[in-house]
């Protein structure tokens, strides 16, 4: 258990700790086809933030890393395989974590908030381009701010 998510109920942890896969296959799978490269590079950048990430969220990093290569083609067999509907199924989860967020520290749902967003950033990133420029497709760039993820911590 994640000692800042004491006040979570187990599914509300869970859901949590799904939406490093949830937001590795809505980036990676924007633009039709869920890429390879950008799942691979996501499974490492879970690793590296289990050790290399602002230490507040090591643990966090570090229980995702337990099922990350497993609970991705999980939850691909799981959604629907038309984008659209994927994408709206997904949008839905991580919406839902708005209230989750609302019931932890506030400052830690800041730093959750913002390393979901840069993770979603470097996914895009991961494949395509030149010296990074042009390799976040037009589809990818409308989702990767996490726009159904409040912002301000106020809100939550």
């Amino acid at each position: 258990m994640i000692a800042k998510f004491a006040g979570l109920t187990e599914a509300e942890s869970t859901q949590m700790i799904d939406a490093i896969p949830l937001i590795t296959i809505l980036i990676a799978g924007a633009d039709g086809d869920i890429d390879p490269t950008e799942t691979e590079w996501a499974e490492k950048l879970t690793k590296i933030r289990q050790y290399d990430y602002d230490n507040e969220l090591n643990d966090f990093y570090k229980k995702v890393g337990e099922r990350y290569s497993e609970r991705v083609p999980e939850l691909i067999e799981e959604l629907p395989g038309d984008v659209d509907r994927r994408k709206k199924m997904i949008s839905e989860r991580l919406e839902q974590l708005n209230s989750i967020l609302a019931k932890v520290d506030k400052e830690y749902a800041i730093s959750l908030i913002d390393s979901f967003k840069t993770f979603a950033h470097h996914v895009a990133k991961a494949s395509g381009g030149f010296l990074g420029f042009g390799s976040v497709s037009k589809e990818e760039h409308k989702l990767v701010d996490l726009p159904m993820i409040n912002t301000i911590a106020g809100e939550l």
